[in-house]
């Protein structure tokens, strides 16, 4: 299966993710494909709903860097426990190019998640690390960094999300991407196979 990223509005990244309960050949194809679309797209971090997939499960590499494969990580399941401190830092969305906002995250995270291996780790993470794993957990319940922005932020953004909308709309019209009943339909049998 040939994954992509989809672009807000897309309904997928509104959709809460089910928990993975079976992680097989494919799941790692897919996971594989994510890092390579991450890197492609200058990323750190890329949630499974961000490439039209339903699953709890997110692909993170704070160094940015494709060859330094020590510091890629995937998070299967992923619960946040606790946090501590706040700092505010300018974010940015691989399903939002080119829009960036100030938000305020928790300094230090702490997060349990599995592996590829289908171990649980503990994570005990700060700074840029702990901003990244905030944002993609949030995808998986639907929620994106723009929801977390100022009103006066947003009121300054408006105009590039409406193109967002209205690119998104036309290709809807032209048939490029499915009605909503169709997307829902269609998350639905790929849940059937993981969750």
């Amino acid at each position: 299966m040939k994954i992509e990223i989809v672009h807000y509005p897309h309904p997928t990244l509104r959709h809460v993710s089910k928990p993975v309960r079976r992680v097989d050949a494919e799941l790692r194809d897919m996971i594989a494909q994510m890092f390579d679309i991450m890197y492609e797209h200058e990323g750190v971090g890329l949630a499974a709903n961000q490439v039209d997939l339903p699953y709890r499960l997110f692909v993170a590499n704070p160094s940015g860097d494709p060859d330094n494969s020590d510091s890629e990580h995937v998070f299967i399941n992923p619960v946040l426990r606790a946090g501590k401190g706040q700092v505010q830092g300018d974010e940015g969305c691989l399903s939002i190019p080119g829009i960036t906002g100030p938000v305020v995250r928790k300094e230090k995270i702490t997060i349990h998640a599995y592996n590829l291996q289908g171990e649980e780790f503990v994570g005990e993470l700060e700074d840029l690390f702990a901003r990244i794993v905030q944002h993609e957990t949030d995808h998986l319940d639907g929620t994106l960094f723009i929801d977390r922005l100022a009103t006066a932020t947003m009121a300054d953004l408006r105009a590039q999300l409406e193109e967002f909308e209205i690119d998104f709309q036309s290709r809807r019209d032209c048939g490029e991407i499915l009605s909503d009943q169709q997307m829902a339909a269609r998350l639905l049998e790929l849940e059937k196979i993981r969750t």
